[in-house]
């Protein structure tokens, strides 16, 4: 039986938080589908229960009304009182009360002007924008900290507060959370994808867009019309082009063009080993036996020119689940597209659900790893540990983890990515 009903829209982080707190908590909405956002909120009928026009907007059955988002869901959340989402003491509602303050006042809040500035729809300031950028970093430090010892905001169990970072945590990723901050603050992420990710509330949040990068581009500059020229008479010649004096100067474009920097890899002694080449065998091949991919890898590596790595996730302690784990190589895949010519990638995920591990292995131009790889912003989150295939050992787990078939420690072979 529904306790009231909810007045939002799809997208609305605040409605999201409602809503929510309503699926984690076995409680009913009614959530009209006939309510026309900034226009039924202007009917006198609405302004007559809610005057601020303004939504989220909750009526109970009881005729109980409340606006402002997180309010209404701190009183749904009394409604399901076994779900202690308001936490299991009056300590733990203060600490549900702080978090959600914190990430709705110091990231959130800033997400509108950040996102009209980079769009152009109010003027650009360097000064604002570099202001509250540094302030939302301050707060994803502060939260990423408190994460790395804690799974969830207050408690051991999902709260209002966890409900409310996702809420608005989600907005965030698709507007200024981009690539370098998310690795920087893994702990922000896990906490994010384990929310969004529970059977009970894929429905309120939805798919996850992340942004790549955050950055300003300015307005193409209007140019001024020429005012018209008098008419020449008929008869007078065509003036010859005035030649461009050497002081005056072209105009220069808003963003010059970066000179495209050489790549340092590219100035290696030249190798007989094509890497494209391994990949296509790699592809088209099974991986072990007579004529398989491994064996034609050994044939044919230089092993001057190509060196073997083995990679290993440094937070493997926050791992959660398996799926997560294997989305998080796939962002990481994804970050090394600049490098794509130089390296080839087997990665995976071993172990089960809240026990698991990321390892794997690459085939990198070079002998260093550095230069091949750091084109990632979160490259630093991985160890690389050279390996030689004289070792037995070294050599078991390089072909494992091409294989798919890897095991470490008891932990067998999940899921995987490959990176060619």
């Amino acid at each position: 039986m529904s306790v009231g009903t909810l007045y939002t829209i799809p997208y609305q982080p605040t409605g999201k938080i409602v809503r929510a707190v309503a699926a984690f908590g076995g409680v009913s909405l009614d959530i009209p589908s006939d309510y026309t956002h900034m226009e039924t909120n202007k009917t006198p009928e609405f302004l007559a229960k809610f005057p601020h026009g303004k939504i989220p907007a909750f009526e109970g059955k009881d005729g109980f009304k409340l606006s402002e988002g997180v309010v209404i869901a701190k009183y749904v959340a009394t409604l399901a009182p076994n779900s202690g989402l308001l936490g299991s003491s009056p300590k733990d509602a203060f600490l549900v009360d702080q978090w959600i303050h914190l990430v709705d006042s110091e990231f959130n809040n800033f997400l509108d002007t950040i996102n009209a500035m980079v769009r152009g729809r109010i003027p650009y300031s360097k000064p604002m924008h570099t202001i509250v950028l540094e302030r939302q970093e301050r707060t994803l430090g502060t939260l990423n900290q408190h994460l790395s010892a804690n799974t969830f905001l207050v408690g051991e169990r999902i709260t209002v507060a966890d409900l409310a970072f996702a809420a608005f945590m989600q907005r965030g990723a698709a507007l200024t959370f981009d690539a370098s901050l998310r690795a920087k603050y893994p702990a922000v992420v896990r906490l994010l994808e384990t929310i969004v990710n529970q059977p009970q509330l894929k429905e309120v949040f939805g798919e996850t867009e992340y942004i790549e990068k955050l950055q300003f581009t300015p307005p193409a500059k209007e140019k001024k019309e020429k005012e018209p020229k008098e008419a020449k008479p008929a008869a007078a010649p065509k003036p010859k082009p005035k030649a461009k004096e050497a002081d005056e100067e072209e105009d220069e474009p808003l963003v010059p063009a970066e000179p495209k920097v050489k790549n340092p890899l590219d100035d290696l002694p030249k190798s007989n080993f094509n890497l494209e080449d391994w990949k296509r065998a790699y592809s088209n091949k099974d991986t072990r036996g007579k004529d398989g991919a491994l064996e034609w890898l050994y044939e044919h590596l230089d092993k001057e020119g190509f060196s073997l790595w083995r990679v290993d996730f440094k937070y493997n302690s926050e791992l959660t689940q398996t799926f997560m784990s294997s989305n998080q190589i796939g962002g990481f895949f994804n970050r090394l597209e600049a490098s794509r010519k130089y390296l080839f990638g087997s990665v995976g995920v071993l172990g089960k659900a809240n026990d698991s591990i990321i390892a794997g292995a690459l085939i990198a131009r070079g002998q260093e790893i550095e230069p091949v790889i750091n084109v990632a912003p979160d490259w630093e989150s991985y160890t690389y540990t050279k390996i030689d295939l004289g070792d037995a050992a070294q050599k078991e787990f390089f072909e494992g983890a091409l294989a798919w078939d890897l095991k470490v420690d008891g932990k067998e072979w999940v899921d995987g990515k490959n990176f060619k």
